[in-house]
């Protein structure tokens, strides 16, 4: 069950006299019964040794400098043993390579060590497995083994201390969590909602990159919920942090039912993307600004316009949401004032907008959340359903039923 690829990475580097073995959560997978998503190596080759090995590889990254080896169309990471040897230290060249800041945060990290040193620098016990395919042997240095027998995450070392070397460790451990359905362990438990406030340390790029992991696991509902009790999630959206209080809260309904949704089409293999998950979880606060901003004396419109780039500039500089999803959320949050508006011709126009699927499936989730929209998305599921005549007769309806347009007064002529 092990990808042949890494299989043939870690004979090439033992065949050259190196140590390698396949490491971390495809063991950990595997053992759980469940299919890795990807292959890791490890090794007590340097990057500049394994690069030459290989006849398609580079040298990638700062902070952790890693190779990708490919073979074919996933590559295979390979990383050298690392080590938690102090600041100013480096058991192989004696060189200053692990830095951090003040706050204990790691910047640069190429300590290089044995493959105990590795072991115990690694996030969770039940990661710091390795497996090697020579022998059919596991080598555990960290009691990985047993905490996945008691489905517990562990994290490795003093929990505060790993925590501030890089907080992106507080996601992992309530991810995993999550994704397997493992009790978290008391004293790793214990300062994650006192530490929370380091996600602020951590790039938006970054952050970003683990949002799509939390949320798009397949249990993003179990992962969001985890987050929201550690105080987590006030950090990753601050701006629903007041608007989710309450757990029965149409705000909480709303984002519940977002990620019950998505968990359901990932399991389906059906195609999700970050920006209806985006938008779902950000159109709470731009509902609530686009209120404020109407009761200003704005048409709705320019009120929602305004509220919603208002609500993504301050994401944004949280979670470093690319425009290619920006733009999507705003056209599913402006469709929301035009699907309404659906008479005579405009039905027409509105069902073949190039986001009129992701905006229709919006308003059935607003409504599963329990918001009265009046009909609104069964009138639509009919509407798809029609004949181009049938429709035609619904659109005429709606100007019907409608109010009466409202005829201009003329103009009073101008005065000299």
């Amino acid at each position: 069950m092990i990808s042949r690829d890494a299989r043939k990475v870690v004979q090439i580097l033992q065949e050259h006299g190196f140590e390698a073995y396949v490491v971390g959560g495809s063991v950990r997978d595997l053992l759980l019964g469940l299919k890795p998503k990807d292959f890791d190596v490890a090794t007590n080759a340097k990057p500049a040794e394994i690069k030459p090995l290989f006849r398609r590889a580079r040298i990638i990254g700062r902070r952790f400098q890693i190779v990708h080896v490919q073979f074919s169309r996933e590559p295979i990471e390979v990383t050298t043993f690392r080590s938690n040897a102090t600041p100013g230290q480096d058991k192989n060249t004696g060189g200053n390579r692990r830095q951090q800041t003040d706050t204990g945060m790691l910047t640069r990290d190429n300590v290089f060590g044995s493959i105990s040193d590795d072991a115990s620098r690694r996030d969770l016990t039940i990661n710091a497995l390795y497996y090697d395919p020579s022998d059919n042997s596991i080598h555990d240095f960290a009691g990985g083994l047993e905490d996945i027998d008691s489905r517990t995450i562990r994290i490795m070392g003093d929990p505060a201390t790993r925590f501030r070397e890089d907080p992106v460790r507080l996601l992992r451990v309530v991810r995993f969590a999550a994704k397997l359905g493992f009790t978290i362990e008391r004293s790793t438990e214990k300062p994650i909602r006192k530490l929370a406030a380091d996600l602020s340390h951590v790039s938006p790029p970054r952050l970003f990159d683990e949002t799509l992991k939390l949320f798009m696991s397949g249990q993003g509902l179990a992962t969001f919920w985890l987050l929201h009790e550690y105080g987590l999630f006030d950090q990753m959206v601050p701006q629903l942090s007041n608007l989710l209080k309450e757990r029965e809260s149409q705000s909480s309904s709303l984002i519940e039912q977002a990620f019950t949704n998505t968990d359901l089409r990932i399991r389906a293999n059906k195609r999700v993307t970050p920006a209806f998950i985006y938008a779902a979880m950000l159109w709470p606060s731009v509902q609530h600004l686009a209120k404020q901003y109407q009761g200003q004396g704005n048409s709705p419109a320019y009120a929602l316009n305004k509220a919603a780039g208002e609500v993504i500039s301050r994401q944004v500089s949280i979670t470093a949401i690319p425009r290619r999803f920006t733009m999507p959320m705003r056209e599913i949050w402006d469709l929301q004032l035009l699907l309404p508006r659906r008479g005579g011709q405009r039905a027409k126009r509105l069902s073949e907008h190039p986001r009129f699927r992701a905006a229709y499936d919006f308003v059935l989730l607003r409504e599963q959340a329990g918001e009265n929209l009046e009909g609104l998305g069964d009138w639509w599921t009919r509407y798809q359903e029609a004949s181009e005549e049938e429709q035609q007769q619904m659109a005429n309806a709606q100007n019907q039923d409608g109010k009466k347009r409202r005829r201009r007064k003329p103009r009073k002529p101008k005065t000299d």
